[in-house]
This record gives structure tokens, sequence and C-alpha cells, in this order.
């Protein structure tokens, strides 16, 4: 039967069946159905053979066609959800707005048609695929929702008829088997699989998943179905083991069951084991030793790596140990092998096994809009998450995989109900958990930090491909994921195993990435495991972390943060044990990795923040607060060292993890707890033991003696000082810092961003990318984000963007308000945050400028003092650091090494010591404020001070101070000190430790030993017996000793006299820093009067001397006694300043100043005498005037001349004329441009098209116009007479310009020479002649010779009287007498040759199709008509350089540096090698009445072109190039007055041409009625009637057709003739007197508009002068006719009627020229960027049909092109680059639209100029990374079409490169 039906046409066997299972008895349908399906469906081959999906389609259907079914079922489509999945690169939006999970992502199409005005939202690529959330409320808001989704459920949706679905119930779990037996069977278990081979078993597939996508697609009705096919456990049942007893199936299941085998956690042979240890094991611990057998992943061939570690029998030891879970923890769902209910299970198992194909992936999450589905689904997924964790590891392509499983996961776990439900139902928590935990035990390594033989803990090995290719990533992404939800986390929260086992979780990282200090050699090789430890950290401790802290706000919430915080420290006791830890930590080694340490940090601060907890009963005792703060003190020690370069030989790695630890992203997870951690530990330790501490971690303790030499056995003399700096920087942060101590979000957010805005101005998104973020990272949302601009606008000001005049583009920017830097520069806050040194002297030396400009200080200003916000009262004890005895010894010790000039002293030091003592006499104890008298005689004078309040020992006077010395310091011979003592750099070497401190008082010694003091506190504590602690402590300490060079000189101990207090100190400090005596009077005994407290605010900013006197007051201020003391100190006669050279730091500012003073005078001198040698130099040797100071360099221009000109070589110095042998040069740049020829009629730029709808033609424009011209002409007339009748050059023209600098030809030869030897050339090629110019680095590429002899023609006019008709025959002659040149020809002088040479430079710097226009190619013709366009071409640039008018007049911009001169020279003595015959000479038929029939004699038969149809500009260069140089300028004015003539005529000719019939015949008539007048040749009106009357004759008014007369406007008044033929003329006119210009160096004078024509007149010689007054001013008075007017006309019109006989259509085109064209403008660009994006992105290239990669579009001409597209490539030239030959003649401007930049391409270079689109805070988003609506910036957009007008593009764009045609 199923034999039969196979053979029969499928369709009608499908509606046979559909029919027989639609009957109430079915079962024989569905028996016929089957037996056709096994037929279909059973064999392995079935995949492969396209039949076998075609039976299918047609079953499904039923018989009808498959499209039409695909209608029928989206009719019942009642999907509330989008859901369209997408892959990487897919553009998709994120509104933060309207999004509740901040993975919410929208399709282009849902986000296009939803409100989202005034949101904040994003465009983005997605880099791991994704699916549309719009209509999903558990993941975006209802508001946010597109029109189509908005609808909740549309209920008009009728009910879906139960037949039409029937046959696919039936028909897709057979289809779904097959396609899963298929994957069995591809499976192999053995072999080692490459992601090639899996490739191969799922290409055949490709076709059928892509069926089940079309099913999906159909929309929820058919979802439905499928849901119910993959999920129903029945079907599963009945056909997994395969239907029938068919040999495939059996064998396809036998592969099954050994796949799923592998697939538990663990393997069956460890399962013994590990049952009889569960039942020993009670809750988990992560330190238990010596672990049993560790657990592996099953398949894991490779086991023995991780036992290679130490197979050294020590306990077992470092090998991997699991986390040894309690029975209720080991879920059979984590561990045990799986187990499949259904078809979605197994399909799912395969995708994993097949590690996660594409298309798979799409279908399962095309499925997820159906609600039963998607909790199926996610089940489903967890059930299979250790699996996945598995596979994971094992996969070779792990990034391609790890963006697969996210795609999936992020759907799921966004959602907070369905987080909720299958943490409740399959126990997710736990299984991520445990995952993670057997993730990371595969690379445990045993801990290194600090007791290396004895230390039990194992660690995270950083070398792990796991750790440095982030493996890891998607588990803990999904982590964090839901972590976010605030159910899930109270879940987490609220389960101590869970919490306890992510401890262990944590405590693997803690101490990971060891460091040790290389002594002896540098390190061979440089580790980069830092960048792993560092993201590890940072992704899998503190991002949990913040998800978990922000669930812990609310007072409610206290129990899970006490939870937390005790959970730490048991496993931080476990690590202090675990690690062996004493009391010392390890020297020489850090870590910089203490995620435990961080936990415990930042949950204490939320508890006393957030939760008002009392601190005191989550903290431990002290000596487990002893404990905690020894690993982060070290940190900050070992920072301060490796800024010192003492960790130099670890290489640059070091520094590297020093930046990233401060690094904006890392900061809040990293230093801020530490060193809240550490103020915690401060505020509750002894004060003296804290203090102390800081000083020996930071090796200083030796180098705090009063001596002036010591000997210190633990630090090199070149650290000694910036260690002492780091010491007490920190001790200030310590102290000054209030992130967690009490500032709230806002004042945290602020000081944040001042700190950034200080350093440098900031964009917006570096901004925010430099502020850390508070919250949980990866909610992508910064903290509190309207307060981030509320908070912006209220401390910085916007600069928009601006252009600096290099043509650097400036991004918009924020920069701090002065009031900023006037109250609230925290130059401690600086510091914290600065990655590199250099940003804290930027942020001084932008303070300082600030200072400057405001008037407030002149000098160099010391960093201000700021005040601190007031301490949470759970802090207070901190303030006791400031305020212990230990601290104030070290103070006085510092300011008296200050004052007596010690060795390693600096201005840093005695900055951070004053700031420590003013932060003491602003947090001075309540209860000590004013009663230092009386406590003073109840203490014992045991030591340095009485008590500890600062204000009281301020004033306190020590007079001996017993120091232990080496026997050669000037102590030892008992004199009392001077003021500055013998420092000799040999004491310092190192030497047995010596005590810091001691001190003679009341006649007995007493030793103070900050070291010794510090060990009893600890021993007092720990109650340890102290020879025990030595023992284990000080031999390793002793050790590492440095061993001394030489031996070191015995110690001895020396009495000094000190006699000093604080207060007497710091007044000699003020004397010493002012360097004057008596310097400091105290300002209460000048003025009675003065209140102290605002007096403070005047001593704000300034240097050390004022920072002086404001402690001074403060203490006066603060305390009687003080006041009284300072009064004393005053009152004694100083003692004298100590002479001039024993002061080092005063010696270097006076020597400073004066080495200034006499450099400064000899360097007048020097200059002075320059200049008078200079100057007789140039008097005697050239005679000339002294030049203009600022044009030196220029080429002299308009002033009185001398005979030659002078030019100066850059090269070689010298200055001179340019002669024949030696000629000089400009240097030029010739470039190709075709801007010309973009000129359009309308002023106003096409748009770009940005709908199917709008389009742009290419014809219109100038350059097309004149091509049409010239085929015309070609087509009707002579060719060589063609080919001077017009100017080519509007594309492909060669512009010339210069920077103005000559040089020697010959200089300029050696240069090039030199150029080619230097190899580390960039940005241009010295093969094809280019260069930069020697003194101004402009680029150029060739050099113009510059002329012999005078500048520019300055002869007066010999003969004003002259006559027209005397003038033109004078300029016949000279036409006559060929070769009269100056420079003669027939001889090679290197001037010709030179001119040669740059006429070939000239010619090949433009393509051959744009010099090449006869129709016989090679012919002189060709040369002569692009000799003078090249003329022409650049002198209309000029005209559009100036506006398109001589309005301005006066020079232009580029006038002073034009080299136009130069150039007409070049091409006049190339030109006149070319004869003009006589018979032909345009001359000779303007000034000559030829006879008829010698006009029409031509050898090919074609005529000449008539006079009337030339182009007069045209003529006027031919003539003047070929005329002898240099010209006279009457000849000059006789040539402009007779082509006057001819275009006169021409613009009478055309405008006769649009005139109506009627029209014609009337200005005929009138024009007769006038002949008879006396300046009959000077009317218009007359010459019209002439015109007409001579044209009537011929045919050329016959067929008026209609587009003509359209032409013509509906009246001809004779004003609007007299502007028709102004205007037609102006255009000749600005080109004749722009050449004049440049020839004779007349001045163009500035002019109105409308003025324009009379005064070109005028100075054109055209126009006598009082004609300019009268007010009936006519065109025609300007002409000078030099024979007959009417005789002239004849002539030429005859020429006209004679050709009308042939086409009568192309004599009237011919006339009918528009010679106005508009400026030359880019495309006008839409304001929004996005509309150029949506609509060009996926648009198809025209030529590839494909989408391009990178889409690009020309902006000159709006072509879309394909960026570096291989598909467009031709001739091996990419298309852009090809675009940019034909449209711009080798300039090209192309906007990249996926990036938003423009990219110009210029010849073989190319360079990025940036964007013209910015977002809303001016700046620009390259690649559109950021994603933010951006808008066009008008002035970048007109500095662009500027910079491509005047093609400044080589000059301004610095970075070039070569693009070897491939863009």
């Amino acid at each position: 039967m199923a034999a039969s039906q196979l053979r029969r046409d499928k369709n009608s066997v499908a509606a046979q069946l559909k029919i027989e299972v639609n009957r109430p008895n079915s079962t024989t349908g569905i028996h016929q159905l089957n037996d056709l399906l096994d037929g279909v469906l059973s064999s392995e081959a079935s995949v492969v053979d396209s039949e076998v999906l075609e039976w299918c389609k047609c079953l499904v259907a039923g018989g009808e066609g498959f499209e039409e079914f695909c209608k029928a079922v989206r009719c019942y489509d009642n999907a509330t959800l989008c859901g369209l999945v997408w892959t990487a690169n897919f553009v998709a939006y994120r509104c933060r707005t309207c999004g509740i999970s901040p993975c919410m992502s929208l399709c282009a199409e849902c986000f296009n048609n939803g409100d989202h005005t005034g949101h904040d939202f994003n465009m983005f690529r997605s880099q791991a695929g994704g699916a549309c959330d719009c209509g999903d409320s558990n993941v975006m808001r209802e508001s946010g929702f597109c029109k189509r989704h908005q609808m909740k459920s549309q209920s008009d949706i009728p009910c879906v008829p139960k037949e039409l679905l029937m046959m696919s119930e039936l028909v897709l779990p057979r289809f779904i088997l097959c396609l899963i037996q298929y994957l069995r069977d591809g499976y192999n278990e053995t072999d080692p699989v490459s992601e090639r081979d899996l490739q191969k078993v799922l290409q055949p597939l490709e076709p059928w998943i892509a069926f089940l996508e079309e099913l999906t697609k159909m929309g929820g009705a058919m979802r439905r179905v499928l849901t119910k096919v993959l999920t129903n456990q029945q079907y599963y049942k009945e056909l997994s083991a395969g239907p029938g007893n068919s040999a495939y199936a059996k064998k396809s299941y036998e592969k099954y069951l050994c796949a799923v085998k592998g697939s538990g956690l663990l393997s069956s042979e460890v399962k013994a084991t590990s049952s009889t240890q569960e039942q020993g094991a009670g809750t988990s611990s992560s330190f238990t030793q010596g672990a049993a057998a560790a657990a592996r992943p099953t398949d894991s061939s490779d086991e023995d790596i991780f036992f290679q570690e130490d197979q050294d029998g020590s306990q077992g030891v470092g090998k991997r140990k699991r986390v040894k879970l309690s029975s209720s923890t080991k879920d059979s769902s984590i561990m045990d092998v799986l187990k499949h209910k259904c078809f979605l299970e197994e399909l799912l198992f395969w995708t994993i096994k097949y590690e996660f194909p594409q298309k798979m992936v799409t279908f399962l999450l095309n499925m997820l809009p159906d609600q039963d589905y998607k909790i199926s689904f996610t089940k489903s997924f967890v059930q299979h998450y250790a699996f996945i964790m598995k596979t994971l590891m094992k996969s070779h392509e792990s990034d391609t995989m790890s963006n697969r499983i996210v795609h999936i996961s992020v759907q799921l776990f966004s959602n907070e109900e369905l987080a909720r439900q299958v943490t409740e139902d399959c126990r997710l928590l736990n299984i991520m958990v445990t995952v993670l935990l057997y993730m990371m035990e595969t690379c445990l390594v045993k801990s290194e930090v600090q007791d290396e033989e004895n230390n039990f803990h194992v660690v995270v090995n950083c070398g792990e491909p796991l750790l440095k290719n982030n493996t890891y990533w998607p588990l803990v992404s999904d982590f964090i994921n839901i972590l976010s939800h605030r159910s899930v986390a109270k879940k987490f929260l609220e389960d101590r195993v869970l919490l306890s086992m992510w401890m262990s979780f944590v405590s693997y990282f803690q101490g990971m990435n060891l460091n040790k200090r290389e002594l002896n050699e540098h390190v061979e090789f440089e580790s980069q495991t830092y960048y792993a430890a560092f993201a590890a950290e940072l992704e899998a401790c503190a991002q949990p972390m913040w998800g978990l802290l922000s669930h812990c706000k609310g007072r409610d919430k206290h129990e899970y943060t006490s939870t937390i915080v005790r959970e730490c420290l048991e496993t931080l006791e476990d690590w202090f044990d675990a690690v062996n830890f004493v009391d010392e930590p390890a020297p020489n080694q850090v870590t910089f990795h203490l995620p435990l340490h961080r936990y415990y940090a930042m949950f204490l601060s939320k508890a006393v923040k957030c939760q008002d907890m009392d601190l005191d009963s989550l903290l431990p005792d002290h000596e487990m607060l002893m404990k905690l703060m020894v690993h982060p003190l070290q940190i900050q020690a070992n920072l301060s060292e490796i800024h010192s370069n003492m960790w130099v030989r670890n290489g640059l790695q070091i520094k590297g993890q020093a930046m990233t630890y401060v690094q904006s992203h890392f900061c809040n997870s990293m230093i801020d707890p530490d060193i809240f951690l550490l103020q915690v530990c401060a505020s509750r330790l002894d004060p003296d033991y804290f203090i102390s501490s800081v000083f020996e971690r930071f090796k200083v303790v030796d180098l705090l003696t009063m001596a002036s030499q010591h000997q210190s056995n633990v630090l090199d003399a070149e650290y000694e000082r910036p260690m002492l700096e780091g010491a007490l920087t920190f001790l200030v942060i310590l102290l000054s810092l209030r992130i967690h101590l009490g500032m709230t979000d806002d004042e945290i957010l602020r000081a944040e961003m001042i700190a950034q805005l200080c350093m440098n101005d900031r964009t917006h998104s570096s901004l925010l990318d430099l502020i850390p973020e508070n919250p949980n990272p990866k909610s992508g949302i910064m903290p509190g984000c309207l307060s981030f601009e509320t908070v912006l606008a209220s401390v910085a000001d916007f600069k928009a963007p601006v252009f600096e005049p290099g043509g650097s583009m400036q991004q918009g920017m924020y920069t701090p308000k002065a009031d900023v830097w006037d109250r609230e520069f925290d130059p401690i806050m600086v510091i914290l945050r600065t990655v590199y040194r250099r940003d804290v002297q930027s942020a001084m030396d932008r303070y300082t400028a600030f200072l400057k400009q405001s008037g407030k200080f002149s000098g160099n200003p010391w960093p201000p003092y700021k005040e601190r916000t007031p301490l949470h009262p759970s802090y207070k004890g901190l303030m006791k650091l400031l305020h212990c005895k230990t601290l104030h010894i070290v103070l006085f010790t510092l300011l008296y090494k200050i004052t007596m000039d010690h060795q390693n002293m600096s201005e840093h030091v005695l900055c951070m010591v004053l700031y420590l003592i003013e932060l003491g006499m602003d947090s001075v104890p309540e209860e000590d404020a004013d009663e230092e008298e009386s406590v003073e005689q109840d203490r014992c004078h045991d030591s340095w001070f009485p008590g500890s309040n600062l204000m009281s020992n301020l004033h306190h006077i020590i007079n001996f101070v017993r120091v232990k010395v080496p026997e050669t310091a000037p102590e030892v011979k008992r004199e009392p000190p001077a003021s500055t003592s013998s420092e000799t750099g040999s004491s310092t070497q190192s030497s047995r430790r010596s005590s810091a401190f001691q001190r003679e008082n009341s006649g007995t010694a007493q030793v103070f030993s900050l070291v010794a003091e510090r060990r009893k506190k600890f021993q007092e504590i720990i109650n340890r017996n102290s020879g025990e602690v030595n023992q284990v402590v000080r031999p390793k300490a002793l050790s590492m000793k440095w061993s001394a060079p030489n031996s070191t000189p015995q110690l001895t101990t020396a009495i000094l006299e000190v006699r000093e207090s604080m207060l007497s100190l710091m007044v000699k400090l003020h004397h010493k820093l002012s360097a004057k005596q008596n310097s400091y009077y105290p300002p209460w005994l000048e003025d009675c009067e003065m209140t102290f407290e605002h007096d403070f605010e005047k001593y704000n900013h300034g240097d050390g001397i004022t920072a002086l006197e404001r402690i001074l007051m403060k203490a006066a201020a603060r305390s009687r006694k003080n006041k009284y003391c300072l009064e004393e100190i005053c009152r004694k006669v100083s003692p004298p300043v100590p002479p001039k050279k024993n002061s080092p730091t005063e010696k270097k500012a006076m020597d400073k100043e004066e080495r200034r003073q006499k450099a400064r005078e000899r360097q007048q001198k020097l200059l002075a005498e320059f200049a008078s040698r200079q100057k007789s130099f140039m008097e005697t040797a050239m005679d000339v005037e002294s030049p203009d100071t600022e044009d030196v360099m220029e080429i002299s221009s308009v002033e009185p001349q001398p005979l030659e000109t002078i030019y100066d070589c850059v090269i070689c110095g010298q200055s001179g004329p340019s002669t024949e042998e030696r000629p000089t040069g400009l240097v030029v740049l010739l470039q190709a441009s075709s801007v010309l020829g973009h000129c359009r009629k309308s002023s106003e730029p096409r748009k770009l098209p940005t709908s199917e709808e709008e389009h742009i033609y290419p014809e219109g424009t100038c350059a097309a116009a004149h091509d049409v011209r010239l085929v015309t002409l070609q087509k009707y007339f002579k060719d060589s007479s063609c080919l001077q009748s017009v100017s080519i050059g509007w594309e492909g023209g060669v512009y010339v310009q210069t920077c103005g600098h000559t040089l020697h030809i010959d200089c300029h030869k050696s240069y090039m020479e030199s150029l080619r030897n230097d190899q580390v050339l960039q940005g241009f090629s010295v093969d094809k002649g280019e260069f930069t110019c020697p003194l101004c680095r402009q680029f150029a590429n060739s050099v113009l010779p510059c002329y012999p002899g005078q500048n520019v023609e300055k002869t007066s006019w010999h003969n004003q009287n002259k006559s027209i008709q005397l003038l033109v025959k004078e300029v016949e002659d000279l036409q006559e007498q060929l070769g009269t040149f100056p420079v003669s020809i027939s001889s090679e002088t290197n001037l010709s040759k030179e001119m040669e040479s740059v006429m070939k430079d000239i010619k090949s710097s433009t393509q051959k199709k744009y010099t090449d226009y006869s129709k016989t190619p090679g012919t002189p013709d060709n040369d002569f008509l692009f000799m003078y366009s090249v003329s022409r071409t650049n002198l209309e640039l000029e005209l559009v350089h100036r506006g398109g008018n001589l309005c301005i007049g006066g020079a232009s911009a580029a006038a002073k540096r034009s080299c136009l001169n130069h150039l007409f020279h070049v091409l006049a003595m190339h030109m006149r090698l070319y004869r003009i015959d006589s018979a032909y000479n345009p001359w000779i038929r303007l000034t000559h009445l030829v006879p008829k029939e010698s006009t029409d004699v031509c050898d090919d038969g074609k005529p000449e072109v008539p006079l009337l149809y030339r182009d007069v500009p045209s003529l006027l260069l031919i003539l003047v190039l070929t005329m002898p140089q240099p010209l006279h300028k009457e000849h000059y004015t006789c040539i402009v007055k007779v082509l006057y003539t001819l275009l006169f005529t021409q613009a009478i000719t055309a405008l006769s041409v649009s005139f109506s019939a009627e029209e014609r015949l009337a200005w005929k008539n009138s024009g007769a009625l006038k002949k008879s007048t006396c300046s009959q040749e000077k009317s218009w009106e007359v010459l019209l009637s002439h015109v007409i009357s001579k044209l009537s004759l011929g045919k050329i008014y016959e067929e008026d057709t209609e587009d003509l007369s359209m032409l013509s406007s509906s009246v001809w008044s004779p004003q609007s003739i007299e502007h028709y033929l102004q205007q037609y003329c102006l255009p000749f006119l600005r080109i004749s007197s722009l050449l004049q210009h440049h020839l004779f160096g007349d001045e163009l004078l500035s002019c109105q508009e409308e003025e324009e024509f009379t005064l070109l007149a005028s100075c054109l010689g055209l126009l006598s002068s009082f004609a300019q007054t009268s007010d009936q001013f006519s065109s025609a008075s300007c002409l000078d006719w030099p024979l007959p007017a009417f005789d002239m006309i004849v002539q030429w019109c005859s020429e006209l009627t004679s050709f009308a006989e042939t086409s009568v259509d192309h004599s009237k085109s011919l006339l009918i020229r528009d010679p106005h064209w508009a400026l030359p403008r880019l495309l006008q660009l839409p304001e929004n960027y996005n509309t150029i994006f949506q609509y060009y992105h996926r648009k198809s290239c025209i030529v590839c049909t494909k989408v391009p990669k990178d889409p690009t579009l020309c902006l000159i001409c709006g072509t879309f092109l394909c960026l570096k597209g291989l598909c467009c490539k031709q001739q091996n030239y990419c298309e852009c680059v090809l675009h940019s030959q034909n449209c711009g003649a080798g300039t090209g401007i192309f906007l990249l639209i996926n990036a938003s930049v423009i990219i110009i391409i210029r010849g073989h270079r190319f360079c990025l100029w940036g964007s013209v689109y910015l977002d809303a805070h001016g700046e620009e988003d390259r690649d559109l990374r950021r994603g933010k609506p951006l808008y066009l910036c008008e002035e970048r957009y007109k500095v662009l079409e500027q910079q491509w007008v005047s093609h400044t593009f080589d000059h301004i764009n610095k970075r070039w490169g070569p693009h070897y045609n491939g863009l």
C-alpha cells in the first residue's frame, strides 16, 4: 500500500489522507499515514533525500500548496509577543527607560513602531544574538510596546479548526524522531571531535531545521502543535526506541544510550567511592585537607594534567578538591546521568553535544513565545546545565559556543517569574553554584601565599585556558543574571548551605596570581596571566557581590547582611589557617586578589550605611582584625614600591597590575573595599600599633631618625624618598577618604566626577566610563542615571565641539566650573583615581592655570586642603590615628629633618606632613579641647610627648634626643646641631636595623622603637611565647636582607640637642620657604580686631607659605596655649638665617632665576646682532629694501619692485634671483580635480536619497553640459577647430597650489635623494615625486620653475590714446613673431628643461581620459587644448574660492600664495611651440572681414566652428598664452575689448533665439528705428534688430519648438534684457579681471553685487570712467568695435545661417548657453543619522546584489558602494577607489554607514576624516559602539565641504596611509 502511494502524486495522496484522518472513525486513516511515513522516513538516507522533505511538506499541508497552508494558519496567530530571533551582528535596540530587565532588547521594526521619544535608548550590534522582547511585560513596560504588540490578547482571532492542523499533529512527531535519529547516528563518541566534523554531520540537516523554523513563523497556532509534539512524554515513550524493528533505529538508539552515559558530572567508577564518603560528610567545608579522590569529568582523557602539580606525596595538597557536598546538596539532577522524558529534552541534549549549531539554537528560541514551551524548555535547560559546562570545557570553539549558550540563557533567565519558578522547582541556584565549583576545580593549584611549605590552600591557576579564555563567562553571566531578580537573590541569601558553597568558590580566587619580587635578574618571560586574574575576580566574584548588595538595601534585610558577614569571617579564618599565617606577611610577594576581604568589607559598609547596624557587632576580635589588615596594607605598600621602580625586574606587567587595580572598572571592587577595610581596622585597633605597622610595611622606619645619616637594611637609598612619600600619602588617603564612611551616593558621584574632570576635560561617554559603577555593573545603568546628568550640570560647563586652526576636530567636552576649582578640587581623590601618575600633574597644572587666570594666586600652588564630609559615628575611632604619639613623633622628626635639610626630604613630604597636622587640628576630640595645661603635669615622662592630643603636643618642646648614628656622622662630635648638617651618601649603606627614636629627658634616656612597640602590642593580644614568635618570623625577615657591598661603619649613640616644638619648627620652615628672616609675624598681633574663623578663607589657595600660615592660624585659634607659644617664638630673636650655600632649595631657586636672567640677556644680544648682520647683508649684496617682516618667506607681491625678484631657498638658505642656469622653483601640489564639474544650476544642494522614491540623476552637472557641447560640435565641425572652441578640465582638470616657499631646483633634487634613502617615510611616496615642504611641511609633489625677471608686468600704458585699430594691428604683428621668447627654446637651458619636466608632471597628475578629447588621439591640438584649459581650471577654481564672484575684491586667501603667474609662463612657453595657421587664427577672424569663400575651405569637408559658438574665455586664454611674454597691458586690454564684442554678439544672438516670433518682430522694428542715432554701435537695441534681421534670412528661427519658447520669460522688458546681457557677459569679465590681476598685479576692488559689472568693465578698460556715474548704464556702452559693427555681425551671422541649413535644432541649442553655475556643494544630509542607517545598512549593492559588509556612500554624487568588497573589484581596483577616480578624478568623500565616519581617498592615499554626525553631547560615535542617536553637525559638514572645494585635504588632515587600491 505504502509503496504504491509513494509512486502517486504527493498532493493527491496527502489530500486523500487528510480526509481519512478527519473522519469520525480515523484509525484506518492513521494506519495508512503511519505506513506511508514508515516508507518515507525509515532509512538512513532519508535526511539527505530532498524528496522526503517534499513529502513531509505536502502531508502537513494536507494536499494544498504549502504557501497557502502557511497563510491559512497565520490567520489564527494569537501570539502577543514578537519573539523575533537574531544572530550575531544583528542591529537591535535597548531602551533603559522601558526595560525592566537590563537585558531587554527590541528589533528595529518594533523599536521604530513604538514611542521612545526622550527615552534613554541605544542601538547596538548584537554580539551573541538575541530575541525581541516586544510584548513581554515581564521584561519591559507595556508603554514601550510597539503598535502591533500593544493589543493584549487578540480576542477577535477565531479558534483554529481541528482539521487544519490534524495532519501536522500526526506527521511532526515522526519528523522530529527522524531528525533525532540522524543526530544520534552522526555522533561518534570515541573520536576526538573537531568543529569541522560536527559541521559535516549537520550540513544535510539544514533544510530540515529551516522547515521547522518556517513552521514556528506561522504563529501561535502552529507553535502550540509543535510544543505538544516536543513535550508530550507519551509520544517519546512510544517512538524513542524507534517504531517497528528497523535495524537503523536500533543502532541509533544504542548510540544514544552510549552518549547519555557520559553526561553525568560523576563518572561511574568515582560514584562508588563518593557514596562511602557521603555518610561522614556534614556541611560543606572548602578547606578539608588531604582530600580524597577528586571529581573529574567522565570523558576526560587528560585527567593526569591535573595531578602533575604535586606528585610528592605531601598530604595530597593542591590536587583538585571537590567541595564535599552534604547528601542534601548532592542532588541527583546535578550529579547523575541525564534521563530524557520527551523529544525536547533529547533535542536539547544533541544541541549541546553538537556544540550549539546556530540553526538549532534559532529554532529552539523561535518557539519561546509559546508559554508552555518556554517553561518546559527552561526546565530542560536547567536539567542539562552541568552537561553544558562539561561540553563547553571540552569545546575547541569555546568562544562561539559561549555566545550561543548566552543567546539562549539570557532569554530564559531575564524573566523574573520564570527564574523564580525554576529556582523553586529545579533548584537552579544549587545547580549553578555546584557547576561553577566543579568547573573551577579543574584548574586548582597549591597556593604559595605566605608559607609555601605548609600551605593547604588551593587557588585557581590563571594560566589555564579556562581562565585565560574566559570560558567560565557564560555560567557566571547566567548567575549574575538570576541574582538580579529579588525573589531569587532572597532564596540565595536565606540558604546557608548555598552561601557556604559560594564562599568556597570565592576562596579559590583568594591569593591567585601571586607575584614574587625579582631581586637579581630581570624576569625572562613576562607572564600576562594578570589579565585573566583581574577579569576573573571582577566577573566571577565582584559582579555577583554587587548583585547581592543591591538586594541588601532596606533595614529589614539586616539578617542577610549579617549572615554573609559571618560566612565571610569563617571562610577568612579558614584561609588564614590554611595559608599558615602568624603575624607578618611574607616579604617580597604580593597578590592583588583578596575577594574574601572585599566581600567582608562591602557587606560591612552596606550594613552600616543602609541598615544602621552596629558595626562592633559584626567585627571579630582584635587578633582577627590585625590579621585582616595585613594583606590589604601589604598591597598599598607594594603599590608604592611598584611606582618607586623597586619591582622593575618583574617587567612591565607588574606596573600593569598596579594600574588595573585602581582603574575605573575595578577600583570600586578592589582598592575602595581594601582601603575601607583598613579604615575599619584602624578605627578599632590601637593607633600606635597601626601607625607603626604602616611605616614598617613601607620600609621607612630606619629613615625616621633625627640623625642626619642613617642605615637601612631593607631599602636602597634611591627608594627611600618615594617610599616615604608613599607612606605619608597613604595615611592622608586613609584619613581623608569618606567613600564608605558617611558620603551619600550623590556626594560620591560628585566627588568622582570632579576628580576625573580636574585631570582633563572629558567627553560625556568617557566620563560615564571613568566613573565606577556602584550598583550591579551588568545592569548597564549608571548610579541613578538621572542624578548623573544633574550632578554633571552642576559641576561642569559644556564646551561645544570646535575646530582648531590646524583642522583637527574637537569633541564636545565638559570642563570643571570655576567654583569647583575654587572650593571642591580634591587632590587626594585625584591621587586615588589616577591610573597614570602624570594625571596628578595634569590636574595640578590645570589648577595652577585657574588660579593665575582668576587672579587668586600667581606662583606655584600646593595641593589645596579640603574640608572633609563628617564621619559616620561608627567610624569615629579612625581619628585616633591623628592623636597618637607615634604619629606625632614621626611628624616632629620629619619637620626637623626638613628644617635641617636632611637627605631624601622633599616638598611632597612636607606637604603631606602639614596635611596630616591640619587633619588632626580639624578633628580634635571634644573632651581634650582646652585642658592641656592641667593634663600635662599628671602624665609620666616616659616618652616624647606628655599626651596624645595633637593641639597640646604642637607646642611641647623637645630638648634632647638620643640617636644611634654611624661613627662618621657629624653628631658624634657632640656639637650642637647647626640648621644644616653635612650629609654623606656612604652612610646610607645597609646595616643592622637601628632603633628609630630615642629621647633624653630629665636625665633618663628612654628608647622608643616603633617596631618593638608594635611587636609588644601584637604579642600581648595573641598571648604567645615571644621566643616562638621571633623564631617564626624574624629569621625569615632577616634572611631576605640585602648584603651590603662593603662593610658598614659601626653605630654609636649620640645625644642631639634639639630644643624645638612642632610650632617652632613650622615657624622656621616659614622663614626658610620665604627666604627671609623673621618672615612670620602673628597676624592677630597686627590686627587686634581680627576674628579667626572667617579669615581662613583667604588662605585656601597658595603655596607652602600659605599652608603654614593657615595651620599656625588654626593652631592659635583653637588653643590659647598655642597662641601664647607662637607669640613667644616670634618674640625671640630669630636665629640668623644660614648662609645661602647651606640651603640647597633656596640656592636652587636663586640660581635658577639668575641663570634665566642671564640667558635672556644673552638671547637678546644674539638676536640684535643677527638682525643687524642680516640687514647689512641684504643691503650690500642685493641692494634691496629690507623686506616686509611678515612676508620674508612669501613671494614678494605688490610693493614697488626692483627689476628682478629675489627668492629665498628654504633648503640652503641663500637668497637671489631665479636664473636660466640655476632656476628657483615654487613648492607646488598638482592635483586632478572634478570640483568644477559638480557645479549645478540650482544653488540648493541635492538631497541624499533615504527612501526608494528619491533618486539623484547624474545629468545637470556642469561637466555633463560641457561634454554634450563638445560632442555636438565634434559631430558637425572640424576637430581641430572644435578643440579650440571649448575648455576642458571641468572633470579631471589640474589644480596647482603652493605653500609659497621657494627653493633652488638643484637643492630640491638633492633633498628628494635624501628622502629616498630615508626609509622611515610615512604617508607619501617619494617615487611618485611626493615630498613635504622642507620649511612648513605642507604636502607637495612638484616644483614650478620661477620665470627669470620681474614677477608681474608693471609697464604703464605707453600711449593712452592709441586707437583700437592700431592696437589690433600690433597684436597681430606680435603673433607673427614666432619664438620671440625671452628664454630661447632652441638652446636647452636648465630652466627650459625644468619647464618641460613640470609640464610632464602636470600632464601625468590627471588621467589620460581627461586629457584626450580629440577624435584622433595624440594630436598636437589635444595638448594645446589641455594646456590652456589648465589655466582656465585654476582661474575658475579661484573664482569658486572667492564665492563665485569678485565682489569681495582684494587678494583672495590664496592670492598671497598664488602661483598662477609662474604657471602662465610655463604654459605660454609650451603653447608658443604650436603654430596656429594664420588662416585659422581666431584673431584674424575676429578683427578682419574675411571673404566668404575662404571660410568654408576645409580638408575633411567639415567647416570651422562658427565664432558665435566659440567659448570666449577660452579664446582669451589662447590669445594671451600664444603672445610673446611679457605681454603689454594695452595689448591685453585690446584683446579683451575685441573679445567683448564677440561675447556681446553671442548674448544678443542667444537672446533673439529665446524670443517668440512676435517679440522678435517687435524688437527688430524698434531697433531699426534707432539705427540712425549717433551711438548706434553701442546700442543693444540696434544691434539686436540687426542680428534678428540677418538671422531671419536663414532657417535658424524656424520651427519654434515648445521647449525653446518655454525658456523665454513671459515678457521681455528693456530692463530684463539689460539684466540678461550683463549676466551673460559677467563670467567672462570675472575671468579677464582675475587674469589681469595675476598678469599685471592690478588691485581687485570690492563692490556691491549689483555694481560688479560696471566695476569690472572699468577695471578692464572697457568703460571710460565718466560712464560709471550715469544712472542708465548699458552693457552695450562697453563695446569698442575694431571694424564696423554691422559688417562684423553680418559675417558672424552668415556662419550660423549656413550651419542652420544642416541642423536647425543644434544651431539653436549651441547658442543657448547658461554660463551661470552655482557653487559646488556636497549632498544635503538628513538631520538624524538613523534615517541614513536604516535605509542603507541592509541595502543591496547594485553591482553584486549582495548586502555589503561595509556599505558606503559617496557624498559628492550619492552612489552606494561596497567598501573593500572583493565582489565589485575591477582590474584589481576595489569599488571606492575606482569611484573616486571616476567621480572626483582621484578624490572621493565616503560615508561609512556602519561606522558613521567619513573617509577621504586622495590618489593613492586615504585618511579617516572624522564624523559629521555627533550625539547630544557633541561626541562622535565611531563604529556606532555606543549606539546613541546622532545628529548632523552643520559646522563640521561645512568644514568638510570647504576642504573639498578648496582642495586642502592633503594639508589639513595629517594621518594618511596608502590604500593599495583595496578600498
